[in-house]
């Protein structure tokens, strides 16, 4: 494809936001430190002619729409910087399952292949329905979203290492089970309704279905040593691009020494 062919495809191509709106009321993941902004300078406040806004930001990489990389879990592995730009964006998938699940429900690959064609080097963004509960929607509700979110069923992380996925996007808070994470001893009612909810339909207990030894962050422990990395706290235009096969596209900060970064996450479809 020539340049003129190429730019005017890409002149009549859709871009579709998945990125969560970013703001001080936008929550971390329980127990990482909050965004904090404040200005330090402002346009009235120059002691010599037109002055400027400016601010300060604080805040840990775990708010909002962002991506863990590999060191987030991993010591020797790559950071945000270090991770090649074509890393960043590729052909994939977004599959809606939010017909399938509901509150600590587990997710399968057959949920995923049923909604959509993956193949082998694919982005897999997967579509909960959770991003509703995110804290800018009219269904808002912090606990749900972070606490109550589906997950992984346990042959899920080899399917996606046998997959050769690139890398994976939620729209909840962890790709991970939050179950299988310290968010079960944080909140122990919860987790009780959570293996009830196995209990009723897969008839095991927690940790029968889920051995800690194995399952403890499954997601982050075993894929990040693999490359195989995830985003969280996706939304934005997500429902629009539902079992659609696309161009998607991550943006992180190029920090050197950065474990995590927020990130802007978009999908290009030419079908429109």
């Amino acid at each position: 494809m020539k340049n003129t062919e190429f730019l005017k495809l890409m002149s009549e191509v859709k871009v579709y936001d998945l990125t969560q709106r970013l703001s001080i009321h936008t929550p971390p993941w329980p127990s990482y430190v909050p965004l904090q902004l404040q200005y330090f300078k402002r346009i009235a406040g120059a002691h010599m002619g037109q002055g400027a806004n400016g601010q300060i930001m604080t805040t840990s990489h775990h708010v909002g729409t962002h991506i863990d990389g590999e060191i987030h879990f991993h010591s020797s592995g790559r950071s945000i910087g270090d991770t090649p730009m074509d890393f960043w964006h590729g052909p994939g998938v977004v599959a809606d399952i939010s017909d399938q699940v509901s509150d600590y429900d587990l997710y399968t690959p057959e949920m995923i292949t049923n909604k959509v064609d993956v193949k082998p080097g694919d982005i897999l963004i997967i579509n909960t329905g959770f991003h509703k509960y995110a804290w800018d929607q009219p269904e808002s509700d912090e606990v749900r979203y972070f606490v109550n979110h589906p997950g992984p069923s346990p042959e899920f992380h080899q399917w996606c290492l046998d997959m050769k996925i690139k890398w994976i996007g939620v729209d909840c808070g962890s790709a991970d089970h939050p179950m299988n994470t310290i968010i079960k001893d944080w909140h122990p009612k919860r987790f009780k309704a959570a293996e009830q909810n196995l209990i009723d339909k897969h008839g095991k207990t927690w940790d029968e279905m889920f051995p800690p030894k194995d399952y403890y962050q499954v997601m982050h422990i075993k894929l990040f040593p693999k490359g195989l990395i995830h985003a969280e706290n996706l939304g934005g235009e997500i429902d629009k691009v539902n079992n659609k096969r696309l161009w998607i596209g991550l943006f992180p900060i190029k920090g050197i020494e950065m474990e995590s970064a927020m990130c802007r996450i978009v999908a290009v479809d030419a079908e429109n």
